[in-house]
């Protein structure tokens, strides 16, 4: 049933329901809306107020449905959160986004958020050309392969947008009109660059950003490396000012202003159902609320394997996601600095390679061996004026981290018993920080005016994502593309809408999913 390869045939169908998809049909939701009479009768709960979760209940109350959001944390988001300490408020996760572009610019636009933003362009991210030719300077016989990698990830980037611009006219999608996703579909990144280009260093230095997806090229979907990058080559890539706390904000006020509610430092413990169908929510309090659908912004893994009732799963479904793995995570430090080091480092972001290359990097970010893991350092004064108060700055440190090593503090951290971890932290910490002062900024210590830094963890506890993922489901080939998890689930009235569905992770992909699972739900109230 869920089968990895896919046949040309079944690529056309897919691709003919992709595109059909891809864009709300209004005069199809208008009728649909007209023959459910009163809508306080398809109450709807939405688990979470992540991204995907804030989306779908932000379609969902301006469609006039009665929405409720039940989210644990204080403050909408998940990780497009910003905190304060000090003088300084630190963004949690984002350095870059291309929600300016295509179908997710389409979302905000229709939700009436996208002219309310302020999105600052970043500079020097399009520009293919440039890239080649800077490659090429260092490999000069590889020329020509780095220009047709460049040409394929714009190329694949260029079909997405266009299979998005169908916006569901009827007829089939052509192979010929699509040849490089056909291409792409069955492919990892490694796959992909080993068609162009072989110095190792080289095909390392075209991976570059692999860590936005949180794989190495052995293990990543060439489709979302290809689609992504190649989309920031063609369109650039902005950041969201003031944080990314101004785009949840924006969904959340969109939501309550339509009617909705958002019930805030409140957990679901359970998911009812009646007939197979969804019924109700249950809140860790014992209150319940009923419904008429139930929109998960919490993970695939927690809703299904926790929040349901024993046997209810079809067991197919439950292989399928135990087939999949869990993404990696992060050990981050914030640091809010009392002098402006823009003149320092004269870049907004800068990764460190160790030279090993990156499938021993990722290894090592695995064990959580952050002396030898790669590591960014983004200084996000150079995006405004403004951004820290005169003088000063404000800094993260980034590096991927896998949960394994963090394990054996689980069960006392979630008893509260945090000694051993806190000293855990504390060396990590330093650890970055040290390495940071040698490669960056001389004297970094001496600066600091205050200092923050995360686990997997504390992403687990502000979360609640297993193993404090950040991209949901790994994204391999297996669970890429067409092979995506459906944010329509097996179960009446439950759907899914995060980085653990369809199309995946990143602010781009969590949008989508709300958008999706609205649509889904809409289609499915009208027979």
């Amino acid at each position: 049933m869920f089968e990895k390869k896919m046949s040309r045939r079944y690529f056309l169908t897919l691709s003919a329901v992709a595109a059909a998809s891809l864009a709300l049909d209004r005069s199809k939701i208008n009728a649909i809306a007209a023959a459910m009479g009163n809508k306080a009768h398809y109450p709807v709960v939405v688990i979470g107020a992540g991204l995907g979760g804030l989306c779908a209940a932000a379609y969902l109350s301006k469609f006039g449905v009665p929405v409720t959001v039940v989210e644990q944390h204080a403050i909408p988001g998940g990780y497009a959160t910003a905190f304060e300490r000090g003088d300084f408020t630190f963004e949690v996760s984002l350095h870059l986004t291309t929600i300016h572009n295509n179908s997710t610019a389409a979302i905000l636009n229709d939700l009436g958020i996208l002219d309310k933003l302020k999105l600052v362009p970043l500079p020097g991210q399009q520009n293919p050309e440039f890239l080649v030719e800077t490659l090429a300077g260092q490999f000069p016989s590889e020329k020509d392969g780095i220009r047709g990698f460049i040409k394929e990830i714009t190329g694949i980037s260029d079909e997405v947008s266009a299979l998005s611009g169908e916006k569901g006219k009827s007829g089939k999608a052509s192979i010929r009109r699509y040849p490089k996703l056909w291409g792409v579909k069955d492919k990892t990144l490694a796959d992909l660059l080993g068609g162009y280009v072989k110095d190792p260093e080289l095909k390392d230095l075209l991976a570059s950003g692999w860590g936005a997806y949180g794989l190495p090229p052995s293990k990543l979907s060439a489709f979302y490396f290809a689609a992504a990058r190649g989309g920031t080559l063609r369109n650039g890539s902005c950041y969201i000012r003031p944080r990314s706390q101004a785009l949840s904000d924006a969904l959340a006020e969109t939501i309550t202003h339509s009617g909705g509610k958002i019930l805030y430092n409140t957990a679901a413990r359970s998911i009812s159902l009646k007939g197979g169908a969804v019924e109700g929510v249950e809140l860790q309090d014992g209150r319940k609320l009923p419904a008429a659908a139930v929109v998960s912004n919490a993970s695939a893994l927690t809703v299904f394997k926790k929040m349901l009732p024993p046997g209810s799963v079809p067991a197919d479904y439950l292989g399928r996601l135990d087939g999949y793995s869990t993404s990696i995570s992060t050990f981050i430090v914030w640091l809010g600095l009392n002098r402006d080091i823009r003149g320092i480092v004269k870049a907004y972001r800068t990764g460190f390679r160790t030279g090993r290359g990156i499938e021993a990097d990722y290894r090592s970010c695995l064990k959580g061996e952050l002396e030898r893991t790669p590591y960014g350092i983004t200084v996000y004064d150079h995006l405004y004026q403004g951004y820290s108060r005169p003088g000063k700055s404000t800094v993260t440190l980034f590096c991927l981290c896998g949960y394994e090593p963090w394990r054996k503090f689980e069960a006392d951290y979630h008893a509260g018993r945090k000694d051993a971890y806190y000293k855990e932290k504390e060396r990590l910490t330093e650890v970055l920080i040290a390495r940071a002062e040698r490669d960056f900024i001389p004297g970094l210590r001496s600066m600091i005016e205050v200092g923050e830094s995360s686990t997997p963890l504390t992403n687990w506890y502000f979360t609640r994502n297993p193993e404090g993922a950040i991209y949901g489901f790994n994204q391999t080939v297996d669970n890429a593309f067409m092979n995506r998890l459906d944010c329509r689930t097996p179960l009446k009235g439950l759907y899914l809408a995060s980085a653990w569905g369809n199309p995946g992770g990143g602010y781009g992909g969590a949008l989508s999913s709300g958008e999706k699972a609205f649509r889904m739900m809409v289609e499915d109230w009208g027979g």
